[in-house]
């Protein structure tokens, strides 16, 4: 594990992409120069990849309630996006 990676575990989702929309908004404002703009996309890069793996298990704890014809609950099923 990556130092860089390292920094991120533990780090709820919340705080990662507030990281991440900060590092958008200097490179969008380009408050930093070139070496400093490189070494910021690549953290963006991994804290996206932090953030998008975080929603995705997330999204797999989610479980629909599954009706019967009769209305009553009959159990759970995984979430489905599609």
């Amino acid at each position: 594990m990556t130092d860089a990676a390292a920094s991120l575990e533990g780090l709820s989702f919340e705080a990662a992409l507030a990281r991440l929309e900060k590092i958008v908004h200097q490179l969008e404002a380009g408050e930093v120069d070139l070496e400093a703009s490189i070494g910021l996309y690549e953290q963006g890069q991994q804290l996206k990849a932090y953030c998008e793996s975080k929603l995705k298990a997330a999204q797999a704890r989610i479980e629909l309630i599954q009706i019967g014809p009769d209305g009553e609950a009959r159990g759970t099923r995984p979430f489905d996006t599609e």
